[in-house]
């Protein structure tokens, strides 16, 4: 059977969320389909506002062509998942687009994603070796936290060992280590265990179901 591929618009709440759209077009591709998302610039319209609509509709404008799948990333925050949804949802709907949707919304922050594997972290932070307490948040924990950001820069703080300006060094590296750590994400590793990441994952799986008929 030859693999069809279908079109797909991402859009992040920030440009180090990134990484996301690799890791949901592999997840597709674990389950026979190929989706390419296409992330859009846009500086390249000027000043767009961050609403979801506005973003939606400014990236089809950056696209150029209808697509099969729309992906919206935004953290639950304090407003909670279902806040969150029916935001993504209304947005999407106030379009009158044909595409699909997922939304991928993290509990309560894209950080609790990464806070799980302590080996990667370790790695990222320049000292995979290093054996000082990270103080990590149990699994049944970090969906919980007030501050998941905040902990995560801690962690990595604590794993790269250093002190002084080295430390600061590493403080400022921050967005890029957590690009790196959504980049490492390991789908079938700790984070599997979250209820925000099954959920993820059910979405994915029932609009591969409604693919499958269709592919080719």
């Amino acid at each position: 059977m030859r693999q069809r591929s279908y079109s797909g618009l991402f859009v992040a709440e920030g440009s180090s969320d990134a990484p996301l759209a690799e890791l949901i077009e592999s997840l597709f591709l674990e389950r026979g389909i190929e989706v390419r998302l296409s992330q859009p610039d846009f500086s390249l319209l000027g000043k767009v506002d961050k609403d979801v609509r506005s973003r939606v509709a400014a990236g089809l404008r950056l696209v150029g062509a209808p697509v099969d799948l729309i992906v919206v990333h935004r953290d639950a925050d304090n407003a909670g998942r279902s806040a969150r949804l029916r935001e993504i949802t209304s947005a999407i709907d106030s379009l009158h687009l044909d595409s699909l949707l997922i939304p991928v919304i993290p509990v309560r922050m894209t950080e609790a994603w990464l806070l799980l594997d302590e080996a990667t972290i370790r790695l990222v932070a320049g000292n995979p070796m290093g054996r000082m307490n990270l103080a990590l948040p149990k699994r049944h924990e970090v969906e919980a936290l007030a501050d998941p950001k905040g902990v995560l820069q801690t962690c990595l703080l604590a794993a790269a060992g250093e002190t002084g300006r080295r430390r600061e060094a590493v403080r400022k590296r921050f967005s890029q280590h957590r690009r790196q750590l959504l980049q490492l994400l390991d789908p079938s590793g700790p984070v599997a265990r979250l209820d925000s990441w099954k959920r993820l994952l059910e979405d994915i799986n029932e609009i591969a179901t409604q693919w499958e008929p269709h592919r080719k």
